[in-house]
């Protein structure tokens, strides 16, 4: 990991447990949509404790942005990463990921699996060209959904958002399987991606490739 130290300039509150940091980027720092780097907090105990983040900012922008869910009750970086602030600093690494853009598609997600899709979605958005892609979202409860607002102002982009643990929402749905897929989506000609627990991702993997997808053209993190 080659280490590159950056400074926390903002921090936006985006759900009840999900914040942005905008942070400076190092000279010369690239990356392309859909990567993610190994974050450390560079703080005494720390600096030593790497997860990996996806960027949610894209190439050209001035600063690297993070779109982060915390998690108060797990005692390691993404609770400790809720208590920062501007002015505090981070260590990244290099970046790295299998995530990339593959054309128009069909980008499944849960929680905060959506992150990798961001900078993709955002970088389509700048070009003119979502047509044929289609964001299927789940997630708890509508609260945390994260940038839905966003998300549903993307001209071109389709989007479809369950939740599975409020059941007296409009969009309550159970958990994603084959046969969810066979309702919400038109076809398996077309590249998918995929990003959420583990679990998860076999589990659709595993449901698209019955359909008959491509297994080569099913993007997820090895």
């Amino acid at each position: 990991m080659s280490d590159h130290t950056i400074t926390v300039r903002s921090i936006d509150e985006i759900t009840h447990d999900v914040r942005r940091y905008r942070c400076t980027k190092p000279d010369g720092y690239s990356f392309t949509p859909g990567q993610a780097t190994e974050l450390a907090l560079d703080r005494e105990g720390w600096r030593d404790e790497k997860r990996p983040f996806t960027f949610t900012s894209l190439p050209d922008d001035d600063v690297l942005e993070f779109t982060i869910k915390s998690y108060p009750d797990h005692d390691g970086v993404t609770e400790q990463i809720g208590h920062a602030e501007a002015g505090d600093r981070f260590l990244i690494g290099d970046a790295w990921g299998a995530i990339e853009d593959n054309g128009p598609g069909t980008f499944i997600a849960g929680g905060a699996g959506v992150t990798p899709f961001i900078a993709i979605l955002r970088a389509r958005h700048a070009a003119g060209d979502l047509d044929g892609c289609h964001l299927i979202f789940s997630n708890l409860t509508e609260r945390d959904i994260i940038l839905r607002d966003e998300f549903e102002a993307m001209p071109g982009l389709r989007t479809t958002f369950l939740v599975t643990e409020q059941p007296d929402s409009p969009l309550a749905a159970d958990l994603l399987d084959r046969d969810a897929l066979e309702r919400l989506i038109d076809g398996v000609d077309r590249p998918f991606y995929v990003c959420g627990p583990p679990a998860m991702v076999d589990d659709i993997s595993d449901a698209l490739q019955q359909m008959g997808a491509d297994p080569d053209g099913i993007t997820f993190e090895k």
